[in-house]
């Protein structure tokens, strides 16, 4: 499976997956106590609960059988090569089109998912366009020194190969430019796993890939199931998992939502066959500490892919999705 990639500064933490004799693989310590960590049997049962409840949640059957995106429906397929001025511009939306973005609704697309193919409408290319598209720049301040000036003679100032872009470097006030507009794929994390979507795929003079928005009209996406689990018994040392950040192979990550005071965070994870069950121990503090949320990165390594498996949260039994860039 293709990694998902999310900006994050911190360093990711790698611990090997655990797993009961119920579940699939062979376990392995759960944190830095190994086998002595008592939280790992505690959060075990707590799994086990989560995965139940998730096997009979109302609307599963349709989510897994359906279409359900799991990330955001704006996706980059390879490097854009940002500078902090486009990766600003990218996450604040401002787009302009220097080409005529077509309105007219395609016919049915065909979404492959590694079991099998379902054949969904469209929106156009316009409609696409409409929702990357959040509104025009700031306007850039006059004096900046970065700026060319204004040419007398009405020209771009440089030689012959110098084009717009060059001339007039983002200074954090400019919008990315599309000069092209195709119908073509993207693969994107489904309820299903990997999945190859139709998208309209924006050529970007300022960036080094398309920025792609996938094309299947709203209407066929089947709601996230809300498994009914009772409320977290005994797991006051452990906090929420609150998102995805990538998804490569075997190797998962995610985000645990952490105290300012919490210490020695322990990602935990469970892997069934039809799901992987996550959360974080931490050590919590007895002195008095600010009440905020920090969100803190972590990666665990699976005994197989995640494959169309669900991730989902030990301590509220919600499935997991892909965080989003913006």
């Amino acid at each position: 499976m293709r990694r998902f990639i999310a900006l994050l500064g911190v360093p990711l933490l790698f611990i090997a997956a655990c797993a009961r004799p119920d579940a699939t693989g062979p376990g392995g310590p759960g944190g830095p106590g190994g086998a002595a960590d008592q939280r790992r049997e505690v959060f075990e049962r707590r799994a086990d609960v989560v995965a139940e409840a998730w096997r009979t949640a109302a609307g599963r059957p349709q989510w897994q059988a359906g279409y359900a995106p799991l990330q955001s429906l704006t996706v980059l397929p390879a490097d854009p090569g940002f500078t902090p001025e486009t990766e600003q511009a990218f996450l604040a939306g401002w787009f302009r089109s220097a080409v005529p973005v077509p309105g007219d609704r395609p016919a049915d697309g065909t979404v492959t998912f590694p079991d099998g193919t379902l054949t969904v409408p469209m929106i156009s290319a316009a409609d696409a366009y409409a929702a990357i598209d959040q509104g025009d720049p700031p306007p850039c301040p006059t004096d900046d020194p970065a700026r060319p000036g204004p040419d007398p003679t009405g020209s771009i100032s440089g030689g012959p190969d110098t084009s717009v872009t060059d001339s007039l470097p983002m200074t954090g006030c400019e919008g990315l430019t599309v000069t092209g507009v195709t119908l073509g794929t993207v693969e994107l994390l489904t309820s299903r796993g990997t999945a190859q979507v139709p998208a309209w795929l924006f050529e970007v003079a300022e960036l080094d890939t398309a920025v792609a928005r996938v094309a299947v009209d709203d209407s066929v996406s089947i709601p996230t199931p809300s498994p009914q689990v009772a409320a977290p018994d005994g797991l006051a040392d452990f906090v929420v998992a609150q998102d995805l950040t990538g998804v490569d192979g075997s190797d998962l990550g995610f985000r645990l939502g952490v105290g300012a005071c919490d210490s020695e965070i322990t990602p935990f994870v469970q892997e069934y066959t039809d799901a992987v069950v996550v959360s974080g121990g931490v050590v919590r503090s007895g002195d008095a500490c600010t009440d905020q949320l920090l969100l803190h990165p972590v990666t665990v390594t699976l005994d197989e892919p995640l494959g169309a498996r669900t991730v989902l949260d030990a301590l509220t039994g919600a499935p997991l999705h892909v965080v989003t860039a913006g």
